[in-house]
């Protein structure tokens, strides 16, 4: 893929924030409380509660269901793409094995997905250029303008 079509380096598009975790239950909240501190800085428009909400959730299936043989990490990046958030969280899953469910009442678990549907503008799951998996959610406008862009590219 050439930067003018992934989305991470093309015009308006920059790489905010990213973390490694390992694939332990203890690094969702850890997931939760740097993104929270990172992104604040950058004062976006959008509910930093409900995108980290979001963070939880993706950090959470990808502890989870990814697999691999050897030793493996979770990769959490975070991008402003003109006036949107764009979280990205990498594991060495499926990409076939992401979907969304609609558990019953009385299931415990499988609600995830559903709570990012319901705040994310958009969503997506495939190959990570890492390997494996990445699923991704899109904010619009996380930022009101693309005014002042060029201050927050890295």
């Amino acid at each position: 893929m050439d930067d003018a079509t992934d989305g991470r380096r093309g015009f308006g598009t920059a790489r905010l924030g990213a973390m490694i975790l390992f694939p332990a239950p203890e690094s969702v909240p850890r997931a939760r409380r740097w993104f929270r501190k990172l992104i604040a800085p950058y004062k976006p428009a959008c509910s930093i509660e409900d995108c980290t909400l979001m963070v939880s959730e993706l950090v959470t299936n990808a502890v989870l269901y990814g697999r691999a043989d050897e030793l493996w990490w979770v990769r959490l990046e975070w991008y402003r793409v003109e006036t949107s958030l764009r979280i990205e969280v990498h594991n060495p899953g499926f990409p076939a094995n992401v979907r969304l469910r609609r558990p019953d009442a009385n299931e415990a678990h499988g609600r995830g997905l559903l709570l990012v549907d319901s705040i994310a503008e958009s969503w997506h799951s495939g190959p990570s250029r890492f390997g494996g998996t990445v699923v991704s959610a899109v904010v619009a406008d996380a930022w009101p303008t693309n005014d002042n862009f060029g201050h927050v590219l890295l």
